[in-house]
């Protein structure tokens, strides 16, 4: 009788020891809700006009088997800026217990969601009445993040963990497939140029059988729409597909090092459905196959790197650019010239890099817009069970290779004025900076 007894309670006991990881979800509406100025492509005249679909935070709490936690987050936004990052760790830190290692704020780098606080402000012609919706839009978007933080830190509950690796082929290297038009020609010869990653990769929560949340990425510009709506791009459709087909799940996208890669072609509102849905698809298709279940055991690091500016541009050429105030870079050089004449311009910059250990998961996160190189060097190091994204936590300009600054153009060289950075370009050392960074992270995390 005690042997039958023991035996019903070991069996009872397995699906407890199965599910020890913990999640929570939660998520909240950041539309804004009056026309206010576009981030992403300084061409721009004029504020929003209405909404394509909504746009979401959305948070998914982790807990391993010994009580650590994560938190990582969603946005369709552009990027978080210096000054909400900032924010936002004080206040996770204060009202959560979290710290920034324990944060991952991913952006989706949609060029039809709202411009941030601190972000692009020489870009567009922004009066105060522009600046103050600005920044009572960052206020609530703020607000919303600790909320949902917290809803889903309090929604915590036993689930399983799984990652698996998809593909989709959407993204073109933008570099070296030029001129765009010649695009469509190309993809059916099958002679498309340039590096690419098509990896899809996919973390899934279960609650039980039934999904609870699912995190994916690709290494791809949001840039098929260039409308005055706002939307989600191309994985605001992916997210929509995902939710409707998974009803009750929360799905979460976590960008890739897509700087120098677009979906191509572009500009039409049923090509961001299709790419969309074909990200969708390639998700789908990784849930359905073996995929690897993830140990409940949680490592998270992060690191500040004082990346280096090139060399700063010359007060002549400042002054001659200043002259022209209806440009974005006649308004980033008077603000320059004005730094320049206060003694008061930076000549680093303070870069967030991530590592975090999920099960046997290594998932890296940099901030910026990173090119693809990256994710392909850390992938061909660390294995294929390597996680690499973008756009996380503090979005403040590309981030090229040694390859891609010495070769120059938009990525390499010209960007920088756009994000209102004091120079045309980092230093060279700004890929060996990163890496050596990165690799200092991996070896603190095992």
């Amino acid at each position: 009788m005690n042997t039958l007894r023991i035996i019903l309670l070991l069996c009872l006991a397995l699906p407890l020891s199965a599910a020890s990881w913990k999640a929570g979800t939660a998520k909240a509406d950041i539309t804004p809700n009056t026309p206010i100025w576009m981030a992403g492509y300084g061409g721009r005249t004029k504020p929003s006009e209405g909404t394509l679909h909504p746009l979401w935070a959305k948070a998914l709490a982790l807990e391993d088997a010994k009580g650590n936690r994560a938190v990582i987050i969603s946005t369709d936004t552009l990027g978080m800026t210096a000054s909400i990052y900032a924010n936002l760790k004080a206040r996770l830190a204060k009202e959560h217990k979290l710290q920034p290692e324990q944060i991952m704020l991913n952006a989706s780098h949609t060029h039809t969601g709202p411009v941030l606080r601190g972000g692009l402000y020489d870009i567009y012609p922004l009066n105060a009445a522009h600046i103050k919706r600005i920044e009572e839009y960052s206020a609530r978007l703020e607000n919303e993040i600790v909320r949902i933080t917290g809803q889903a830190l309090k929604n915590l509950e036993p689930v399983t963990l799984k990652h698996g690796i998809g593909i989709t082929r959407f993204g073109v290297n933008r570099r070296e497939n030029k001129p765009y038009s010649d695009v469509p020609k190309l993809i059916a010869a099958q002679a498309l140029k340039g590096p690419i990653d098509h990896d899809v990769p996919v973390l899934a929560v279960y609650k039980g059988l039934e999904l609870k949340a699912v995190v994916f990425g690709y290494a791809c510009h949001s840039t098929t729409l260039g409308i005055q709506k706002f939307s989600g791009d191309y994985s605001g459709f992916t997210q929509i597909a995902l939710e409707k087909s998974h009803p009750g799940a929360l799905a979460l996208f976590s960008a890739g090092c897509g700087a120098d890669i677009n979906p191509l072609p572009r500009r039409v509102v049923h090509l961001a459905e299709r790419y969309g849905l074909m990200l969708a698809a390639a998700v789908e298709e990784t849930l359905l196959q073996k995929m690897q279940p993830l140990e409940p055991k949680l490592n998270t690091r992060i690191k500040t790197i004082p990346l280096e500016y090139g060399a700063l541009p010359e007060p002549a050429a400042l002054a001659a650019a200043a002259k022209n105030q209806t440009n974005y870079r006649g308004r980033w050089a008077a603000r320059m010239l004005k730094l320049q004449a206060d003694d008061d311009v930076p000549k680093t910059y303070p870069y967030p890099i991530q590592c975090w250990r999920v099960g046997d998961l290594l998932w890296l996160t940099m901030g910026g817009e990173v090119v693809v190189d990256f994710s392909l060097n850390f992938k061909k190091q660390y294995g294929p069970r390597t996680w690499v994204t973008s756009y996380c936590n503090d979005v403040m300009a590309y981030i090229p290779t040694f390859r891609v600054l010495q070769e120059g153009g938009y990525e390499g060289q010209s960007s920088m004025a756009v994000y209102g950075l004091p120079a045309d370009r980092w230093k060279e050392n700004v890929e060996d900076l990163v890496t050596e960074g990165i690799n200092q992270l991996v070896r603190d995390t095992k």
